[in-house]
């Protein structure tokens, strides 16, 4: 059975300095930010959803972006608190993916990195409806795919002392729940993850 919510967010809340000493603020998939934002108009609203401590994207989408409003939203409060000293001009919100407290079509694209894998496969659903609710139409998203149905948890992650939960039902039924919740139009990459890893990412819109 998949750990409560609130256990997850204490244990970001407790990881987060280690998550962020194990990272470097740029990499192959940094240079996708660059793709994300290259048709935005200037002062177009970018959500990074699950922004952590911001090192690794939001502080890149707002060197990047220029005149874009950059939005970070973690539910964890330590994240947030690192997140402000990496993108101090970003607008920080607490709060969880499943229930973002934004309004419909007010964002032009949204950035997942290594997030959505963390809830609960079978919420993952209802993130993707969030997701296109704030999207504006023919709105972006780039996220991080898990490629193999699996759910569990892993103790002692990055010997930090906490555990951390993982959870994908496998690439071909994200596929089909991102359809279903209204996109379409995917393209995927595969690059380095922050950890040294391969990760898969896509690109996908918002349908009209």
């Amino acid at each position: 059975m998949p750990p409560e919510r609130n256990t997850i967010r204490r244990a970001w809340d407790a990881v987060s300095e280690d998550y962020a000493a194990n990272r470097q603020a740029d990499g192959p998939d940094t240079a996708l930010i660059d793709e994300l934002i290259a048709d935005l108009s200037p002062g177009a609203s970018v959500l990074d959803v699950g922004c952590g401590d911001g090192k690794r994207t939001l502080s890149n989408l707002a060197e990047e972006s220029g005149e874009t409003d950059a939005i970070g939203l973690d539910f964890s409060r330590r994240g947030l608190e690192l997140a402000r000293g990496n993108a101090p001009d970003a607008r920080l919100v607490q709060a969880d993916m499943t229930a973002i407290p934004l309004a419909s079509d007010s964002v032009d694209a949204i950035m997942a990195y290594h997030a959505v894998f963390h809830v609960p496969r079978a919420e993952h659903p209802s993130v993707y409806r969030e997701f296109r609710r704030v999207l504006r139409p023919g709105g972006v998203l780039l996220m991080t795919v898990g490629t193999s149905r699996h759910e569990g948890t892993r103790r002692n992650w990055l010997n930090s002392g906490h555990p951390m939960f993982w959870s994908t039902p496998g690439e071909n039924e994200t596929d089909k729940q991102l359809r279903e919740a209204g996109f379409e139009g995917s393209e995927k990459r595969v690059v380095d993850d922050p950890l040294g890893s391969e990760a898969l990412f896509v690109f996908t819109e918002a349908r009209s």
